[in-house]
């Protein structure tokens, strides 16, 4: 028998309309979120679509232990791709590939349906030149140990965090500290890498975290891939071992939510929520609109984030931010955890620009709801970084975050400056130094550039914590500035003579001394005295005055004419 000729048949063309699989049920624009996760369960759809708007049943499942039930549906609606039903399934795949987690498909008018993320999550490209060439040997070396570490027993090891960001960004690397995620037996990898590198480590069982470090390669962090679950608003979240899938999830942006795989040695980029496009666009985006809510924190880090990356949070994201300070108070967001993002801001690039962007964006309302961000509010804690910057060159012991709650709280109300002191749980002699910054700010400035003698403005600066003076510099003109110039390399000097230099020149012993000192540096101040003669001469002088005004108050009291 002769073969037959091979017979030629066209290429099928799939189209949006044959990728759907999922249904989508439209409810009315007013539908609350309760109402709204009900209807998605009972007729099993992936998405709803009130008005204009998208609303996934996911984001809708994540507030329900968040109190917001009874809120509209509408704040969690997403803008997700609409296709036509006879587009192209390379379209569609596009849309998908960039992170949208749905496709609406339509028909006209009508709504067909919609396209789902597919679970899996493929490597898309590798980073391996992209790290060999911009990571250091031990980095490399290190990851090696890693994916041993992981092969051995029986677990899938990934890359993820700042690294992967700012390699596929082009960025120098920030920190060489390495974000370790591994489905599997995240502990045992942990000790087992600390014993290969002759490294420390710490374990952190709640959370399912350990660090190793430090080591060449910087400080290793290898966490359990899981998820999370808030079981209120603002608190910490419950974790849960889980697939690397469901840990870039829980994520905050979609920037950080990449990871590398390491077990074949290619470096693939695992990038199911669209982080490359975002980076090119110069984008910052949440991965779910309730993010904010879930965690009030990720406010400060997008602040950061957007000025450190030159990114721009996109509509969604603003709104979605702009929802979860509108249900501010949040009482189980602890105070530290605030001013430990604060802290980590001030250290950041930029911070100037990062504080201001949090003051207009409302932010600072989570340490008290009352809380106003006024002109001089924002003049003051745009001038916090430089400040800071004063201070360290000059060496003095300055504690950064206690500088910017000055700036923050020197022009609200009493009782507003009270709350946000005992919602940081600060006590003691920061308690009392934040105060005292806060209270007498305003008058110690006015009296430094009113005094008329340099010994007046000594007398005020003199016993002055480090805090007050570099707030003092921060709100002072360049005249006021001078001066706190002029009292530390001067205004605090004492003369040549000491205690018993006094005592020997009739000063009794006891608390006349001090005074006698005083009144001594106040005379050198200005400009009264100048060398150890002149000294001695006025100390006698002053002994003879001090010991009359005595027995003139003595006769006085005894009723001596």
């Amino acid at each position: 028998m002769m073969a037959k000729r091979a017979h030629p048949y066209p290429q099928v063309e799939i189209g949006a309309l044959g990728l759907v699989d999922t249904a989508v049920v439209t409810v009315g624009a007013s539908v609350s979120i309760g109402e709204a996760l009900h209807t998605a369960r009972r007729r099993d759809v992936q998405a709803l679509v009130a008005g204009h708007a998208v609303i996934l049943r996911d984001d809708l499942a994540r507030t329900a232990s968040l109190n917001v039930g009874g809120a509209r549906a509408q704040v969690l609606a997403r803008e997700v791709p609409v296709v036509d039903a006879r587009a192209s399934e390379v379209v569609v795949r596009r849309h998908l590939a960039n992170g949208a987690p749905l496709v609406i498909v339509r028909d006209g008018r009508r709504v067909v349906g919609g396209v789902a993320t597919p679970s899996g999550l493929g490597a898309t490209m590798s980073l391996a030149d992209r790290l060999a060439r911009r990571v250091p040997a031990e980095v490399l070396a290190a990851l090696e140990a890693v994916t041993r570490a992981a092969v051995a027993r029986n677990a899938h090891a990934y890359l993820a965090g700042g690294v992967v960001r700012d390699a596929l960004d082009g960025r120098p690397l920030v920190s060489p500290d390495l974000d370790v995620v591994v489905e599997g037996d995240g502990p045992g990898v942990a000790r087992a890498l600390a014993e290969t590198l002759g490294a420390a480590l710490v374990q952190h069982a709640r959370f399912l975290t350990a660090t190793v470090g430090p080591t060449a390669a910087g400080q290793i962090d290898v966490a359990t891939a899981r998820s999370e679950r808030y079981e209120g608003r603002g608190a910490l979240p419950r974790v849960m071992p889980s697939s690397i899938d469901q840990d870039m999830r829980r994520r905050d942006f979609t920037v950080n939510a990449m990871a590398v795989e390491l077990a074949s040695g290619t470096f693939g980029l695992l990038d199911r929520h669209g982080g490359r496009a975002d980076l090119a666009a110069r984008r910052l985006r949440i991965l779910h609109p309730a993010s904010f809510v879930e965690d009030p924190t990720r406010i400060f880090r997008a602040a950061r984030y957007a000025t450190r990356l030159d990114l721009r949070p996109d509509a969604w994201t603003a709104r979605c931010e702009a929802w979860a300070l509108s249900l501010a108070p949040y009482p189980a967001l602890s105070g530290a955890r605030i001013l430990a993002e604060l802290e980590r801001l001030l250290h950041d690039a930029r911070p100037d620009t990062a504080l201001v962007r949090l003051g207009i964006a409302g932010a600072y309302r989570l340490l008290d709801p009352r809380f106003r961000f006024t002109r001089r509010t924002r003049a003051a804690v745009s001038a916090v970084p430089a400040t800071l910057t004063w201070a360290r060159e000059r060496r003095l012991d300055l504690v950064a975050g206690e500088l910017l709650l000055v700036a923050l709280l020197a022009e609200q109300e009493h009782d507003v400056v009270a709350a946000v002191l005992r919602r940081l749980q600060l006590s003691g002699e920061p308690r009392m130094r934040l105060g005292r910054a806060i209270e007498e700010g305003g008058a110690l400035r006015r009296g430094v550039a009113r005094a008329g003698r340099a010994s007046e403005r000594a007398r005020l600066l003199r016993q002055r914590s480090t805090l007050e003076l570099a707030w003092l510099s921060l709100g002072g003109d360049a005249s006021v500035r001078g001066h706190i110039e002029w009292f530390r390399e001067a205004g605090a000097a004492r003369g040549s003579l000491r205690g018993d230099d006094v005592i020997a020149l009739g000063v009794p012993a006891g608390p006349r001394v001090a005074a006698a000192l005083d009144a001594l540096r106040d005379a050198r101040l200005d400009g009264a005295v100048a060398g150890r003669s002149e000294e001695e001469a006025f100390v006698r002088v002053w002994s003879r005055d001090d010991d009359a005004r005595n027995r003139g108050g003595r006769d006085h009291s005894s009723g001596k004419e």
